[in-house]
C-alpha cells in the first residue's frame, strides 16, 4: 500500500512540476488536476499539502478548485525517488509537445489572419461599385483584360501537368506567376480568382494534408468549404 501510495504522489509531483503555473488538486471530467478525487487518494492529496511538497497558489483557482504548484521540497522529493534523468527526459516530451502546439496555433493565427485580409479586399470592391451605383455583385472576368491572369494560370497548370511534375502545384507559385501578369495582384483577389476558376470546373484546388506547423507560406492557402487549399492543378 505503501508503494501504490508513493506512486501516486510521484505521479502528482511529476505533473506538477510540467504545470509550473498550478493545476486544481483535484482533477474532474472537465480539467484536469494532480489527484483523482476519491477517498483513497484525498489523504496523500492532503499529506503532499503538509509535508510542504504543494504549495496553494494565492487567488489561483480554477472554478471552485484549489489551485497548487510544487515546491522545491517536492521537487527534491521527487529527483530523490525517481531518476533526475527520467524527470528531464519527460519534462523534455511535454515541452516539444506544447512547442508543436504553438507551432499549429500560430500557423492557424496566419491563416485566419489571411482569411480576415481576403474578406476586408472583397467588402472593399463591393463599397467601391456601390460609390459607383453598380450593382453589388462581385465581378467576373473583367472585359478589358484585368483578369488575363486567370487564363495564364490556366494555361501554366496545363504545362505543368505536361512537364511530368510529379505534384501538384502550390499556391504560392501559383501567386507569383499570377504577379507577373498583374504586377498590382493582391493574395485576396488572386483568392477570389482561384476560387472562380474552381467553381468553374476548370482547375481544382487540393488541400493541404500535412501538420499545420509544417505549412509553408501559409498566408497563400485559402479555405474551400471545410478544406484548407494549398495545391492547384488543370481538370482534364
Amino acid at each position: 500500500m505503501a508503494d501504490k501510495a508513493t506512486q501516486i504522489i510521484l505521479e502528482a509531483l511529476g505533473k506538477a512540476v510540467a504545470e509550473p503555473g498550478g493545476l486544481p488538486l483535484f482533477g474532474s471530467k472537465k480539467s484536469p488536476g494532480l489527484f483523482t478525487n476519491s477517498a483513497t487518494v484525498r489523504p496523500l492529496a492532503q499529506r503532499c499539502k503538509d509535508e510542504g511538497y504543494l504549495r496553494v497558489l494565492e487567488g489561483a483557482a480554477s472554478g471552485k478548485a484549489l489551485c497548487c504548484a510544487i515546491t522545491e521540497k517536492g521537487l527534491a522529493f521527487l529527483l530523490n525517488e525517481l531518476s533526475p534523468r527520467k524527470v528531464l527526459e519527460d519534462l523534455a516530451r511535454v515541452l516539444e509537445s506544447r512547442q508543436t502546439q504553438v507551432g499549429e496555433l500560430a500557423a492557424a493565427v496566419q491563416q485566419w489572419q489571411s482569411g480576415l485580409d481576403a474578406l476586408r479586399a472583397t467588402i472593399e470592391r463591393i463599397a467601391q461599385r456601390l460609390e459607383k451605383g453598380e450593382a453589388g455583385v462581385l465581378p467576373g472576368p473583367s472585359a478589358n483584360g484585368s483578369d488575363i491572369w486567370l487564363a495564364d494560370l490556366v494555361g501554366y497548370l496545363a504545362e505543368w501537368r505536361a512537364s511530368g511534375k510529379s505534384s501538384d502545384c502550390p499556391l504560392p507559385e501559383l501567386y507569383r506567376r499570377a504577379l507577373q501578369i498583374d504586377t498590382h495582384l493582391s493574395i485576396g483577389h488572386f483568392h477570389d480568382g482561384l476560387r472562380r476558376l474552381h467553381e468553374q470546373q476548370r482547375i481544382y484546388l487540393h488541400p493541404w494534408t500535412g501538420p499545420m506547423y509544417d505549412l509553408p507560406e501559409p498566408a497563400y492557402a485559402l479555405m474551400v468549404g471545410h478544406e484548407l487549399a494549398y495545391y492547384g492543378s488543370i481538370r482534364p
